[in-house]
């Protein structure tokens, strides 16, 4: 397929990449000219503007086209959906694949409805280690436009790789083909988002769970404690060790011990942590549905608490956010 991606940042820049080296023709465009070097590299084409980008995508006519945007929500996104409005045309498809609030996606894809654009919202999950493991892929949209760029979600989704089927699917239950392959088309427009949403909620929570327990580990031989009760613990051999076969088992935790393994004291990262927005709005959502999620909103809230904080168990928090996102924080 050809498809244009606006953005070419950690996220958009890989995606295009990924999509290169599967067979896919695409067409870049980020203000940044510089960002779109490597790709243009790689084969892409590189469009100085979201009109030039259009126009490249009409030259080779294959039916309708589909620009997909990766830049941060918000006001960027806002600006960058109008433009895109006045310049595609009816059964093209707009993609949202940034981490948009799902309320704002199901007006946007009212909106371009009018204009007999479809809008598919897709929840992306990989961060920057997406270009070789592939990205989870949390799809929202019509039907019909899905079922088009499917091609797109799959060279983007990791596949199967050497991850162990469910044993309930080796039974032949379960739903969706396409989840084992590491995307699936959720329901309507916002759907995608939604569930992204709650995903990063969850992230949250997971991540302060190994933030907690580590900082009672390297509290371990406190000079408060007894001194027959006090542990010198090596945290990254613990983490290592939980990696082998412990039911705590999971991607954060290699994050973990990669980053103690590496720096034990956690020294390059500060303790002030970050929050992207979307467990804000997952906060926002659990009040609004009157259901209880006490673990997301404490993670939220601790995360607001580490602003004022040299905690070890913030810097484990950053540490893991830089690992997977490349987000970074300020340094101490």
């Amino acid at each position: 397929m050809r498809i244009g991606i606006v953005g070419a940042g950690r996220m958009g820049g890989n995606m295009a990449l990924r999509l290169l080296r599967a067979g896919h023709d695409v067409v870049i465009h980020d203000v940044d000219a510089q960002a779109m070097a490597p790709i243009v590299a790689e084969g892409g084409t590189g469009a100085a503007s979201l009109a030039a980008l259009v126009e490249a995508l009409t030259e080779t006519p294959t039916g309708p086209r589909t620009v997909w945007i990766m830049v941060p929500h918000g006001p960027i996104t806002d600006s960058t959906v109008a433009a895109l409005a006045g310049l595609l045309a009816p059964s093209d498809t707009l993609i949202d694949g940034g981490n948009s609030n799902f309320r704002a996606t199901v007006e946007r894809a009212e909106t371009l409805a009018a204009k007999g654009i479809d809008m598919i919202d897709v929840g992306t999950s990989g961060g920057v280690h997406g270009l070789e493991r592939g990205y989870c892929l949390m799809v929202g949209g019509g039907k019909a436009a899905v079922d088009r760029n499917a091609p797109i979600f799959a060279a983007l989704a990791p596949g199967m790789g050497d991850i162990e089927r469910t044993p309930a699917r080796l039974r032949g239950l379960g739903s969706s083909e396409t989840a084992e392959q590491g995307w699936l088309h959720c329901g309507p427009s916002g759907s995608g988002h939604y569930v992204k949403m709650i995903h990063n909620g969850i992230e949250y929570g997971m991540m302060q769970a190994f933030a907690e327990g580590f900082a009672l580990l390297a509290s371990a031989g406190s000079d408060k404690l007894p001194e027959n009760r006090r542990f010198d613990l090596d945290c990254g051999a613990i983490a290592e060790v939980w990696r082998r076969g412990s039911v705590i088992t999971s991607w954060l935790l290699d994050l973990t011990a990669d980053s103690l393994a590496e720096t034990p004291d956690l020294a390059p990262y500060a303790a002030q942590v970050a929050d992207s927005g979307e467990g804000r709005w997952t906060v926002e959502t659990a009040v609004e549905q009157a259901v209880a999620a006490p673990v997301l909103t404490a993670a939220l809230y601790e995360r607001f608490r580490s602003r004022a904080s040299e905690g070890f168990g913030d810097k484990l928090l950053s540490a893991m956010r830089y690992k997977f996102g490349g987000h970074t924080a300020p340094q101490p």
